[in-house]
C-alpha cells in the first residue's frame, strides 16, 4: 500500500550530490510546483534522529506547502534511538517524545518495512519526489584485519549493542556467555564503554532498564561467572574518546574495582598541554585515576586484585593483532582448557595479554571508538 503511494504521487527530477555525510537531492527550478497552492513532495530515507530533524525544518521551512514522507527498512522509526542507545539510559531515549509529537503532523507520513534497494530504486525515488535526503547511518563494520576476526564469541561492537538492544537483525546474535569469565573491549569511546558496563552491571538493576528480555535473559543466566572486562585503547587516557558522563557511571558501578597500569598513566608534557587546552580531557583522565587509585591494594607487593567481585581493567597503547582462542565447550559438566589470547603491538613494548584461564571461556568484543 505504501509504495502504491510513492508511486501514485507525481514524478519530479532532482539530482543528487553529497554534502558532508549525507546525499541530497537538490531540486531543480522545472521540478518545483509552479503554483503557491501546490505541494512540494518530500522523501526522508532513515528515520533516526537525521531523519526526523531533517523532517523538523523541512516542515517549518515550507510551511503548508509541503508534504513528506518517511522511509525505513525497519517496521519501527528511531533509528540509533531505539536500537543504539545503552538500555540504562532513559533521559537520553526521551529525545522520542519530541519526535513523536514531530511524526503526528498531518503533513507527513511513515512508511516501516520499505528497504532502498530492496522495495524501491533510488532512481524511482528522485523520479517520484522533488528531493530526496538519505538520513540513515552505516549498517556494516570495519574489519580491523587481524587474524581470528571471525572466531567464536567475537563480535562487533555494533554487533553486541544490536543484541542487547533488541535490533531484528541481532536478536539471533550467536552470543555465548556460558563459562566466560574474561571479556576483552577494544575501543574506550562510549560505545566500547556501554558494552563493558552492560556486562558489568548488576543483573538485578540491569533487568529494571529498557534491555531486551531475551539478552536479559541469557545475562541473567550464564553472564555471572564475567569477573574481568578489559578496555583496550590504541592511545593513552589523555586521547580516550569517551565523556567524563559515560566513565564516571562505568567506574562508579557496585562491587568494581578498577586497575589501570602506573606506567599507562603516566603523562607527557604534550598531555598536558592537551589537558590544560580541553578540560574534558582533564577530567576523563582524572576520573579514571581516581578510581585506578581506590582500587590500587594499599600493599604494592600485594598480588591480589582485591575483595570485591568484578574488575575493570583500562589497557592504553594496545592495538589487536591476533585474536586466538581454544576449542570451546566440552561435556555438561566440565568446561574443557580453554583460552583467548590478544597479542598487543604497543608504543613502547610488543606484549601478550592473556585474557583467559584454564578453566572457563573468554569472549572478545572488537569495536567501539579507540
Amino acid at each position: 500500500m505504501g509504495l502504491q503511494y510513492l508511486r501514485s504521487v507525481l514524478r519530479h527530477p532532482c539530482l543528487a550530490q553529497k554534502h558532508g555525510a549525507f546525499w541530497v537531492c537538490h531540486l531543480s527550478t522545472q521540478a518545483l510546483p509552479s503554483s503557491s497552492d501546490q505541494h512540494l513532495k518530500f522523501c526522508i530515507v532513515g528515520s533516526g534522529p537525521a531523519g526526523f530533524y531533517t523532517l523538523d525544518r523541512l516542515l517549518k521551512a515550507f510551511g503548508n506547502h509541503i508534504h513528506v514522507d518517511v522511509l525505513d527498512r525497519l517496521p519501527t522509526p528511531f533509528g540509533l534511538v531505539r536500537s543504539g542507545v545503552s538500555p540504562d539510559h532513559q533521559d537520553t531515549k526521551n529525545v522520542i517524545n519530541q519526535f513523536t509529537a514531530v511524526a503526528r503532523d498531518p503533513r507527513a507520513s511513515f512508511f516501516g518495512n520499505v528497504a532502498l534497494g530492496r522495495d524501491v530504486s533510488l532512481l524511482e525515488l528522485r523520479s517520484l519526489y522533488h528531493g530526496v535526503v538519505l538520513a540513515y547511518g552505516a549498517e556494516s563494520d570495519k574489519k580491523l584485519g587481524v587474524p581470528g576476526e571471525g572466531g567464536r564469541n567475537v563480535f562487533s561492537a555494533r554487533e553486541f549493542v544490536w543484541w542487547y538492544n533488541g535490533h531484528p537483525d541481532g536478536k539471533h546474535l550467536p552470543v555465548d556467555l556460558r563459562g566466560v569469565s574474561s571479556v576483552a573491549v577494544c575501543g574506550i569511546g562510549n560505545v566500547a564503554l556501554d558494552c563493558a558496563r552492560v556486562l558489568l552491571h548488576p543483573h538485578d538493576e540491569l533487568a529494571a532498564t529498557d534491555i531486551a528480555a531475551h539478552a536479559m535473559e541469557h545475562i541473567r543466566e550464564h553472564g555471572g561467572g564475567i569477573k574481568d572486562v578489559h578496555l583496550l585503547a590504541r592511545r593513552g587516557p589523555v586521547q580516550a574518546a569517551c565523556t567524563p558522563k559515560e566513565l564516571k557511571e562505568l567506574v562508579g558501578l557496585p562491587d568494581l574495582t578498577v586497575h589501570a597500569p602506573p606506567a599507562q598513566m603516566e603523562v607527557s608534557a604534550a598531555d598536558q598541554a592537551e589537558m590544560k587546552k580541553t578540560r574534558m580531557r582533564r577530567r576523563v583522565y582524572d576520573l579514571i585515576k581516581q578510581a585506578a587509585d581506590a582500587g590500587a591494594p594499599s600493599d604494592p607487593s600485594s598480588q591480589g586484585l582485591g575483595g570485591k567481585q568484578r574488575h575493570l581493567h583500562f589497557q592504553f597503547y594496545r592495538s589487536p593483532k591476533e585474536e586466538t582462542a581454544g576449542d570451546g565447550l566440552g561435556d555438561e559438566k566440565e568446561f574443557r582448557s580453554n583460552y583467548a589470547v590478544y597479542a598487543f603491538e604497543g608504543i613502547l613494548e610488543a606484549r601478550t595479554l592473556d585474557l583467559g584461564i584454564t578453566k572457563g571461556r573468554a569472549g572478545q568484543f572488537l569495536g567501539g571508538e579507540k
